[in-house]
């Protein structure tokens, strides 16, 4: 009998095994692919309001020369509001004394995420928000959930097409954020 009870209970781990290998790679998949603990780490950037470089020039007779940039042009600017999650700040759209164009958000907080980016969009405000990633440009993976930030236009871009700069999240087709420019 006891050595019935022995191979029986010697049998068992066999079964716990598999199920707790399962179990370890659902955790990982979830972890992977979910990342649920974005949920509770927040990515704080604060980047300066960019300015163009000023080339040295040589002044002439009475001249002097300057080696301040002069400001960057507003061409347009929003309030964020929220679509899937709590998103608020603002949008500018600027222009560089050199012509590169920056989208910048200030004052910026949206929850945290996987997979992230900062598009334009042409839908507007208010539009379906499943059309906001039909006719896009994707400036880039946001940096951080909270904080003031930076995206470079690229040059060949017509602004002037696009109608709104959104949070999208690219792995679930998902809109954080969303503001008029």
């Amino acid at each position: 009998m006891r050595v019935r009870k022995f191979f029986t209970v010697m049998s068992r781990p066999r079964v716990f095994v598999p199920a707790g290998l399962i179990i370890v790679l659902a955790i990982a998949f979830v972890a992977i692919w979910f990342q649920p603990q974005k949920l509770f780490i927040d990515d704080k950037v604060n980047e300066a309001l960019p300015t163009a470089s000023s080339s040295p020039t040589s002044p002439g007779r009475g001249e002097t020369t300057s080696s301040t940039p002069p400001p960057p042009i507003d061409l347009a600017t929003g309030t964020f509001t929220s679509l899937d999650h709590t998103t608020s700040g603002t949008v500018r759209v600027v222009e560089l004394a050199d012509g590169t164009r920056v989208v910048r958000l200030e004052d910026f907080e949206t929850e945290n995420g996987p997979d992230l980016f900062v598009y334009l969009s042409t839908t507007e405000v208010g539009g379906s928000e499943q059309s906001f990633d039909d006719d896009f440009v994707n400036l880039g993976r946001l940096k951080g959930n909270i904080g003031n930030q930076n995206y470079v236009v690229p040059r060949e871009v017509d602004l002037g097409k696009y109608a709104s700069v959104v949070i999208w999240c690219d792995r679930f087709d998902s809109g954080f954020g969303v503001a008029p420019v």
